[in-house]
């Protein structure tokens, strides 16, 4: 079975909005695009080339118009009024959001050393405003839809046959579904129902050791801060920039990028470490 990156998609699209926008941000489902469900919606499209061993693969994002607001208005900090429709600004802003995305996408594949894909390499194409009911391909366009703000808001990604086989979590499909002489096996296996069953049958840790080896990137956060550009750019060595998080509060310990729990600093050995306070439902009394 080819390997999944679908949570490492999922994952880097949380991660890089949740640090650019200066917002918590959480996929909160993934689902194929309905037939003339953007209908009367514009969208800023924008190509993205992957590499990866002697395969190319070519992903549209669709970005529609509340969302590309949304975009470009968190960036600026909620500097200026939440505009109506894309222009410019705006398409340059979901530009920057998609290569951000593409390219921790491609260094979490990389860092995973994934036999049957590594080496990822990508390529930001050009940027065009499009109706969102022509997307081309339907049956491999996917939504995902995260909520900013308490609100709900829909990145869609159209992936071609080339890397298809690698997002088994999110299509449903796997190499066992390309055998016609094996779909009832594939059918069972992708069932959440026999996947429950087979974890808590006898298999249950022999199962369980397979996931052992997975490579997670773990990372503490300080702090964040929302700035504006000019403020950025006025920047110089020996600048202090003041971060949202006060000294005494606990620091956020996130597993590819999903908060799992709190910690404070310390030192171990001459270098950086993390005291875990809260993980999970465990809390320190």
């Amino acid at each position: 079975m080819a390997s999944d990156i679908s949570n490492i998609i999922k994952s880097e699209i949380a991660t890089t909005l949740e640090s650019l926008l200066s917002l918590t941000s959480n996929v909160e489902s993934v689902l194929l695009l309905k037939e003339d469900e953007l209908k009367g919606t514009q969208c800023i499209k924008i190509g993205t080339s992957f590499e990866f061993a002697s395969n190319t693969s070519m992903w549209n994002f669709y970005i529609p118009t509340t969302t590309a607001t949304q975009f470009e208005y968190l960036m600026l900090g909620g500097a200026t009024d939440l505009k109506e429709s894309i222009d410019d600004e705006i398409t340059d802003a979901v530009k920057e959001i998609v290569s951000t995305i593409s390219g921790s996408i491609v260094t979490s594949i990389n860092a995973q050393s994934f036999d049957d894909i590594s080496g990822v390499k990508f390529t930001l194409g050009d940027s065009t405003i499009v109706n969102c009911e022509d997307i081309v391909d339907k049956t491999q366009s996917y939504k995902f839809v995260f909520k900013l703000n308490e609100d709900d808001y829909v990145v869609i990604i159209e992936f071609d046959s080339n890397i298809i086989k690698f997002l088994s979590s999110i299509s449903g499909k796997n190499k066992t579904d390309e055998d016609s002489s094996t779909a009832t096996t594939s059918k069972e296996v992708t069932g959440a129902g026999s996947i429950l069953n087979s974890l808590l049958g006898e298999e249950s840790v022999d199962n369980l050791r397979l996931l052992f080896d997975i490579k997670m990137k773990l990372s503490v956060r300080l702090g964040t801060k929302v700035c504006l550009l000019r403020d950025v750019i006025s920047w110089d060595i020996g600048e202090i920039i003041e971060l949202t998080q006060m000294t005494n509060e606990p620091l956020d310990i996130l597993v590819n990028g999903v908060v799992i729990g709190k910690g404070e600093a310390v030192i171990v050995d001459g270098k950086f470490g993390v005291k875990i306070k809260s993980i999970g439902v465990k809390k320190v009394n």
